[in-house]
């Protein structure tokens, strides 16, 4: 009896090591795979985050403009007004917004409307990468209307 199951035990090895040398042909297929796809996942990667770097940038131009254009429309505001109020937020907020300081917030006030305009470039995550960013705000100036 006890020879009449061991070659029953050699077989069941054998179809065991015939089925795993089978699938030695594609033994080391992943580590290429992921060779050939590491440059485009790293490449979304940061254009990625990229792109967030420039809708933070927006959002600060645009937060500086309309902070520049809640002072200078105050009643009675100095000339100056806005684009201090808008350079302390820029300052303030960090260097999503680089480039800024050249030009400097803008502020131009009629009699009607105050009009505010951030210009600077996004930060760049890849180097020599970046875009320009141009945000404006409106808003009306505060003054006495006869009834």
């Amino acid at each position: 009896m006890r020879r009449a199951a061991f070659p029953k035990w050699r077989r069941t090895v054998r179809a065991v090591r015939c089925r795993l040398a089978a699938g030695d042909r594609e033994r080391g297929a992943n580590p290429v795979e992921l060779a050939v796809m590491m440059p485009l996942i790293l490449v979304l990667l940061f254009a990625s985050i990229q792109v967030a770097a420039v809708f933070l940038a927006r959002s600060t131009a645009l937060n500086a403009a309309q902070s520049g254009v809640n002072a200078q429309r105050v009643y009675n505001a100095s000339d100056e007004a806005g684009k201090a109020s808008a350079t302390r937020f820029l300052t303030a907020a960090g260097s999503w917004l680089v480039g800024w300081e050249k030009i400097g917030p803008a502020c131009v006030t009629t009699a009607i409307e105050v009009t505010c305009t951030v210009t600077g470039r996004s930060l760049s995550v890849v180097p020599g990468v970046d875009f320009a960013v141009r945000q404006t705000a409106h808003g009306t100036v505060e003054r006495v209307t006869p009834p």
